[in-house]
């Protein structure tokens, strides 16, 4: 599972091929022990948990790399390499 970004604490990662469980574009965020899913372009909290300030965090990073992050949702659909994206500052 390629790592597209980091930042305070948070660790996300966008599966190859990942359609067939939530049919969405999405990506996959770990902090410390806790894993959780967020929907592209939305930011809505799909699965899992993170604490509230980190949840807003996340959606907020989504907001600003939207398009960034749909162009490599394509490209993890196909199999294909991912580009990294810049992380919250």
């Amino acid at each position: 599972m390629p790592t597209i970004s980091m930042f305070y604490g948070l660790i996300i990662r966008m599966l190859f091929m990942d359609t067939k469980q939530h049919h969405l574009p999405h990506i996959h965020v770990e902090y410390q022990s806790m894993e959780a899913v967020f929907v592209i372009p939305s930011g809505e909290l799909l699965e899992g948990q993170l604490p509230e300030k980190k949840v807003r965090l996340v959606q907020v990073w989504i907001d600003l790399h939207e398009e960034e992050l749909m162009a490599d949702w394509a490209l993890a659909t196909r199999g294909e390499p991912l580009f990294r994206i810049d992380p919250l500052r």
